[in-house]
Parts: C-alpha cells; sequence; structure tokens
C-alpha cells in the first residue's frame, strides 16, 4: 500500500526533503518559473516584437470601434493637402513656389497661428525671393529639413533659411511598415510639430483676450537638453483618417485640398489662429502606414499632424520600463502556474481562456489611459505554463498509473488521480479513521512446502500464486495493504473514505466475490503446479467488515501507508479458523455477523463457530460462504 498512494502521490508533490524545509510548497510553481525565464530570454532577443505590434494594431483597431473613449483628432489642428484634385488642376509635383506664395496671401486674411509645411526647398529657383517676402510678412511659417540616406542635411536654400523656423521631418517605420516612433529631437534640433508649437506659443503670447481657455493656453514642450526627449516618443494615433473627408466631422482629421482653399473655395476663417500643416497628400508621394490605415496607406503629414496632436494633449503612449516588464513575467508564471494547479480539468480550461481575455482586457483599459503595456509576452508567457502544467500532470499522472497498475484496477487508479487531494494535503498522507472490509489470506503448511523447493523455484512458485490471488483483488476494487510472506492483506473501501450504507454493502460483498474467485483460479493453478511436480496449494480467508485506522506508519527514512485496528485482527483470527472449522466450509471462507448483514442478501451462509471478540461480553457467531445465492 505504500508503493499504491504514499510514493505516487509523493513523487506528484513534494520536491524532496528541500520542499519540506522551504515549507511545502501547495501548489508547484516550476512549470510557471521556468516559463517565465523562457519568455524574459525571448523578450531580450526581441521575439516578442512582432506579436506586441500586431497588439498595438489590434489595440487600435478596437478603440476605433468607439468601445473605448478617445477624443479623436485635435480641432486646432488643419491640413491644407496637395490631394489628386489640386495635382490635376496645377501640374505634376513639385509645383513652381509662387503657388506657395499665393497660399500664404490667401491665409493672411485670417491668419493661421502657425504654417507648417512638409516641404523640402532645397533647390533654388527664381520665385525664392518673393516666396521669402511672402513669409517674412507672414513670420510664423515653419519649413522642413531633412537628411539624405547617408545622414548628410538636406538644407533650405538660403533666402527661405533666413526668414523662417525649421523642423526636422526624419521618421523610420517598424518592419512591418507602420510608424510607431517619431523623435521629437535629432541631437537637440526640434522636429517639425516641435518647432510649430513652439511658433503657436509665441502667436498665443502676442494675442491678447480677455479670457483664454485650456486650448489656448501655451503648450508645455519637452526640454530638448533632457534623457527623455532624446527617446523616440510612442505615437498615439487619434483616429483613422479617411481622404475621401474634406471637412471636419466629430473628431476627424480637417483636411482641405489645396486648389479648393487658394482659389476661395474654403472660408478662411476656417484657419483662424489654427496650427496648419501643408503637404502632399496624393497617391505614392509620401505614403505611410498607420495601425489605422495600412492598406491604402496615408501621407507622411499625418504623421506630424498625430505628433502635434499629442504634444497638444499630452497623450504619447507611455510604456512600462523593461525592469518592470521583466519582474512582471517573473511573478505572473509562478502565479499562474500556482492558480492552474489548483484546478480541475473544467477549471483549467476556464482560466486558459479567461486569463489572457482578463489580461487583454487590462491593456485595453490601461491604453484608454494613453498607457501601452506588454501584451505578447504576459499572454505567451501564460499559454506556454499552461501547456507547462499540462504536460508535467500527464508525465506525473502516467508515472502514478503506471506505479498503481501494479495494486489496483484501472477504474480505482483514476479514481486516485481524480480525488488525490482527499488523501494528499500540505505534502503529507492524511491518518483517517474509515469503516472498510479487511480480507485475510493465508497459506495452509507453508513453511512445510517451502523446504521442498529450491530458492530460485520457492520464489517463482510463490509469486505466481500471489499474481493470480493479487488478480482477482484488484480486478473487484480491492488494494493490497501488505504482503506477508504467503499471507495477503486486503482491503476494500480505501483510500477514499466510505461512510453511506451502500458503498460500505459494495465494499463486502466485492470482498466475498474476490474471494470466491480466488478459489476458482486456485484449482486450474494447482493442476499446472501438479503438471511441474511443484507443491499443491490450499488457503483460508478471513473477511471482517469494521471500522479503522489508515495512514503513514514508520520513521522518517521508510515509512508505510497501511492499516491498524481491531479489524485487522479480527480478519486474522477468522482466517486461522479455517483450520479446525472444516465441516460445511466448502470454501475455506469465514466472516463475522457485521460482513454477513451487508451480504445475507447475495450469499449463502450457514452458522460454523464462534469467537469472544476483545471488549465484547458475548460470542460472536461466525459464518461460512457458501455460495452466491441464486437469483430469484
Amino acid at each position: 500500500m505504500y508503493r499504491l498512494v504514499k510514493y505516487g502521490l509523493r513523487r506528484w508533490q513534494v520536491y524532496g526533503s528541500k520542499a519540506k524545509r522551504w515549507g511545502q510548497v501547495s501548489a508547484p510553481v516550476w512549470p510557471g518559473l521556468i516559463a517565465a525565464l523562457v519568455a524574459i530570454a525571448a523578450t531580450q532577443i526581441r521575439a516578442w516584437q512582432p506579436l506586441e505590434r500586431l497588439a498595438y494594431v489590434a489595440l487600435f483597431e478596437i478603440r476605433e470601434t468607439k468601445i473605448l473613449p478617445h477624443l479623436g483628432w485635435d480641432p486646432r489642428i488643419a491640413v491644407i493637402a496637395i490631394d489628386e484634385v489640386s495635382l490635376q488642376q496645377y501640374g505634376q509635383f513639385p509645383w513652381s513656389r509662387d503657388r506657395y506664395t499665393d497660399l500664404l496671401q490667401t491665409l493672411a486674411a485670417a491668419p493661421p497661428a502657425v504654417i507648417g509645411f512638409d516641404i523640402l526647398f532645397a533647390e533654388p529657383t527664381s520665385q525664392d525671393a518673393t516666396l521669402a517676402q511672402a513669409i517674412a510678412h507672414s513670420w510664423n511659417v515653419v519649413l522642413a529639413t531633412a537628411a539624405d540616406y547617408q545622414g548628410n542635411p538636406i538644407w533650405i536654400v538660403p533666402e527661405l533659411d533666413a526668414v523662417a523656423a525649421q523642423g526636422h521631418v526624419l521618421s523610420t517605420a517598424d518592419p512591418d511598415g507602420i510608424s510607431r516612433q517619431f523623435s521629437l529631437y535629432l541631437n537637440q534640433f526640434p522636429s517639425l510639430g516641435i518647432t510649430m508649437l513652439q511658433v503657436y506659443n509665441e502667436s498665443l503670447r502676442q494675442t491678447i483676450r480677455a479670457e483664454a481657455g485650456d486650448s489656448e493656453r501655451p503648450v508645455l514642450l519637452p526640454d530638448p537638453s533632457s534623457r527623455h526627449s532624446a527617446q523616440p516618443a510612442w505615437i498615439n494615433w487619434p483616429s483613422r483618417i479617411d481622404p475621401r473627408l474634406t471637412d471636419s466631422g466629430a473628431g476627424q482629421m480637417q483636411v482641405y485640398s489645396f486648389a479648393d482653399v487658394v482659389e476661395g473655395k474654403v472660408n478662411p476663417d476656417l484657419f483662424l489662429d489654427k496650427i496648419v500643416l501643408v503637404g502632399e497628400t496624393g497617391t505614392a508621394l509620401d505614403p505611410l502606414r498607420s495601425p489605422l490605415n495600412i492598406n491604402p496607406p496615408i501621407s507622411g503629414i499625418y504623421l506630424h499632424a498625430a505628433v502635434i496632436d499629442n504634444l497638444l494633449n499630452d497623450r504619447f503612449l507611455r510604456r512600462s520600463p523593461a525592469w518592470a516588464n521583466l519582474l512582471l513575467l517573473l511573478l505572473l508564471g509562478p502565479t499562474v502556474s500556482a492558480l492552474l494547479f489548483r484546478q480541475g480539468p473544467v477549471g483549467r480550461l476556464v482560466m486558459v481562456v479567461c486569463l489572457p481575455l482578463l489580461w487583454f482586457a487590462i491593456a485595453l483599459i490601461c491604453f484608454s489611459g494613453n498607457a501601452w503595456i506588454p501584451i505578447a509576452a504576459p499572454i505567451g508567457l501564460m499559454l506556454m505554463t499552461a501547456g507547462g502544467v499540462q504536460w508535467r500532470e500527464q508525465q506525473e499522472k502516467q508515472q502514478l498509473m503506471n506505479l498503481l497498475a501494479m495494486h489496483v484496477s484501472p477504474e480505482t487508479a483514476e479514481l486516485l488521480w481524480q480525488r488525490k487531494g482527499e488523501i494528499f494535503q500540505g505534502g503529507e498522507l492524511q491518518a483517517q479513521e474509515i469503516t472498510v472490509t479487511v480480507l485475510f489470506l493465508d497459506v495452509r503448511g507453508f513453511t512445510a512446502l517451502s523446504e521442498k523447493l529450491a530458492p530460485g523455484d520457492l520464489m517463482n512458485w510463490l509469486n505466481r500464486y500471489l499474481e493470480v490471488m493479487t488478480d482477482c483483488i484488484m480486478d473487484h476494487g480491492g488494494v493490497v495493504d501488505k504482503y506477508i510472506g504467503d499471507a495477503i492483506v486486503a482491503v476494500f473501501g480505501l483510500p477514499f473514505a466510505h461512510t453511506t450504507t451502500a458503498e460500505i454493502r459494495q465494499d463486502a460483498i466485492n470482498a466475498i466475490a474476490a474471494s470466491l474467485a480466488m478459489q476458482e483460479r486456485l484449482q486450474p493453478l494447482n493442476q499446472a503446479f501438479a503438471m511441474e511436480g511443484k507443491p499443491l496449494i490450499e488457503f483460508g480467508i478471513g473477511v471482517h467488515t469494521g471500522v479503522v485506522t489508515a495512514g503513514s506508519m514508520g520513521s522518517s527514512r521508510r515509512s508505510n501507508y497501511s492499516i491498524v485496528g481491531d479489524t485487522v485482527n479480527i480478519a486474522i483470527r477468522l482466517e486461522s479458523m479455517n483450520k479446525t472449522l472444516i465441516d460445511d466450509n466448502p470454501n475455506r471462507l469465514l466472516v463475522t455477523g457485521r460482513t454477513l448483514a451487508y451480504v445475507r442478501d447475495h450469499y449463502l451462509t450457514k452458522g460454523v463457530g464462534a469467537i469472544r471478540l476483545q471488549g465484547k461480553e458475548t460470542a460472536t457467531v461466525i459464518y461460512a460462504i457458501q455460495a452466491k445465492r441464486p437469483a430469484p
């Protein structure tokens, strides 16, 4: 019985003597810890990044469905687009610079707070002086600068450089083509959006108003010398850009055709005190992909619009620091592992589905507050942990099943696995007082028989006999508590306590059925022994139903899970009475009155004697099982 329960379940639950010194861990965390280390290693080599990029896109797509609240594009921003209509009217891009002079003169009627050109004026033309004069008259124009593929700066023409502020427009897309980050400063040189907002703040200071609302207060800009400003900012794209829209809807970007503005088709008052961006939006002129505009792409001017929007509203995405992400994974793995180990198959399946969904919901809530926490790594860790827990349990279940297969039926072994928590807690088998039926079987004259055989033959002969008897016990739901030489102590009703009358009755019936099966199997076995010239076997059986105490017995170095109590002693006494109570005892099977009370409806019996049990004033009648009662 020790190998049946204690050894098998101890291997499942306890990690040796060290586990005891650590406080008997109730739920193994090693699968989660190993999964956490794998997830951390994957993080360090950036293996999660492709999945994190997909999660980034998913967050924006979900927010765009209005499930999460967001403000959309800031209404202070407007785009004057060099679109397909303008290209058809004014010809192929690039245009002559008098087109931009006309635009500035048109906007002078209701001057914007700042005008930014996402256009490189790097080659001198005959119209530069006129454009420079218009820029100087407007005073609030910002021009774009960039660099070539070797990193060399591309300077704008001197006439324009002298009259306009400048900001860089350099950006780099991620491997999937989506622009997620943007450098606000390059070696402390400001971007187009930063410079435009510097001019915007100056414009606000020069504008006198009785009361200034929040949207008319100067914008707090990051310090170019700070360490934080040297890092690329994570863009929080306000909303999807629909190129078909030429006017502002709720939360939509205000986009107007360049040609329509210059020709007076758009009311100039719409641009008063606005932050106006001018740039190409025609097909293939300056393609750019956002998480909300992947195919077809939008244009690079909207990247600068998004940067300005984020600066105006202080809503760049905030990412948790790398050390916090690693600590999260290190704690999350063991925690999930512990939770999964405490669940049954259904509960574990529910948790495997719900935990990733819960984490994604947390990420959505954080995203609504402009925070982007890792998604792929934690969810991947949860799934790896679940797989590790399942693999570990399957491995240990298989080990335990292989071990139990030598002692109990497959049905009982499966039951033991399913209900292991009832008899195994805190790393120890729990002592319990239960009602069982004990069967004691002993060979007649074993000492004399053993002297007739050589040691090797004796062990072969005995093991063949014990194997047949054990099969009969296990086939009827019994458990072999121990072998005592040629004797067998079997128990019906372990290891789970049976408390109902029906359960206890079934244990007693199973014990008698196993006893009769052993008598039947003994006959062909003896025939085989006779043909081999080996001794024949006779045995006696005693069966008694009563209360026993089951638990671990022994020392710290070696122990045995067994049963003790008068019930065992009575079964042993009954078996020895088979030596004298031969008449009317064809099966050499004796039971007490208590066992008889449970089996009388199934078996024919006859009283053959009496014994005085310890603590009893009256003798207890002994019954011999005659045969199975015929069906009515």
